[in-house]
């Protein structure tokens, strides 16, 4: 089967040598996404919502750049700081994945290699027309 690397630009693909979403047949596997912003910055400084809103419209970029949607999500991990942010974060997730119901796990961290982020989401899809 053919791998496709997606990269979207992020300083740390290059510094680290990943890609944002790897796609391997119908299969896409979208490692840690942080709330980066285009120019490196983080976004939703302090604020977990508008974080996981850029997480989440990353991984949205993502699907699109290897021929998916958020449509084909069937698993979300978000890993947070502050454990009681799940609830707002779940509101987000939501917003994105909610009609497709994914499975997920929510976990907390004790931080990133940026202390300004307070979440990373991973997400894997698969891209089927019917399932059997």
């Amino acid at each position: 089967m053919e791998r496709k690397n997606v990269l979207l630009g992020n300083p740390y693909e290059e510094l680290v040598g990943f890609s944002r979403a790897v796609r391997v047949g119908p299969s896409i596997c979208i490692g840690g996404t942080a709330p980066i912003g285009p120019n490196g910055e983080t976004v939703g400084v302090g604020d977990v919502g508008a974080q996981a809103r850029r997480c989440f419209d990353i991984i949205a970029e993502a699907l699109d750049m290897a021929g998916s949607s958020l449509d084909d999500v069937v698993r979300t991990r978000l890993l947070l700081t502050r454990i009681e942010d799940f609830e707002e974060v779940v509101r987000v997730r939501k917003e994105y994945v909610g009609h497709v119901k994914p499975v997920d796990t929510i976990v907390q961290v004790s931080g990133f290699v940026n202390p300004e982020w307070l979440l990373e989401v991973e997400a894997d899809a698969i891209i089927t027309d019917t399932l059997a």
